[in-house]
């Protein structure tokens, strides 16, 4: 009788509880790098060295009047990613008087279409002579061609941006400079207190919109 009630015992111990089905799921496609269509009220030009777009980057809240980017469908949240550079206005006349020393603080928000604040970005920067410049710009009227606008120190980036979100304007939210004319931090609305450049998307795309 022992060994009659062992073997129904041993056979319930070997039992293996059945498989789960794997979910319906698609594997994600593989992350995709591209430059967004971008909508910048205020193209600075392109540079000499690094031969990047260079847009200006206004003060305001509405979102409209932003540096708008354009982004294509993605699955699961993207990565808006960009250079942010200090606005300098370069001056040789200042250079030769031994008063071009400047400092900026500027702070930028990545907003959505209806004003929803995503992330913010900020860039900190000193000038003393033309080397602290990232670059200079073409198409201007001073020596060698070159803008008196310039780019200065370069702060990378990197913004999440959710899967529902199609369009992000970039609008400037703070300013604080020391130049040769003084401080000030007051920033009105429409001003360009910043400037980007270098911008790219990382997503994984969605299946059939790639």
């Amino acid at each position: 009788m022992a060994v009659l009630l062992a073997a129904p015992l041993a056979a319930q111990k070997r039992k293996v509880p059945p498989k789960k089905a794997p979910a319906n799921t698609a594997p994600a496609l593989p992350l995709k790098t591209v430059t967004p269509e971008m909508r910048c009220p205020s193209l600075i030009g392109m540079g000499i060295k690094t031969v990047r777009s260079f847009c200006d980057v206004p003060a305001g809240r509405d979102p409209a009047q932003g540096v708008i980017v354009s982004l294509p469908p993605h699955a699961g949240a993207g990565t808006l990613m960009f250079d942010l550079h200090a606005r300098h206005t370069y001056s040789e006349d200042e250079m030769k008087r031994g008063k071009s020393y400047a400092h900026y603080r500027a702070g930028i928000g990545a907003l959505t279409m209806t004003g929803e604040l995503l992330q913010r970005a900020a860039v900190d920067a000193e000038f003393r002579s033309a080397a602290d410049l990232f670059d200079r710009i073409g198409g201007g009227a001073g020596p060698g061609g070159m803008k008196a606008v310039a780019p200065a120190g370069r702060e990378p980036a990197f913004i999440e941006i959710p899967e529902n979100v199609a369009q992000v304007s970039l609008l400037g939210e703070t300013l604080d400079a020391t130049t040769p004319a003084g401080h000030e931090t007051v920033v009105m609305p429409g001003r360009p207190i910043a400037i980007v450049s270098n911008m790219l998307f990382e997503y994984h795309p969605v299946a059939g919109k790639q």
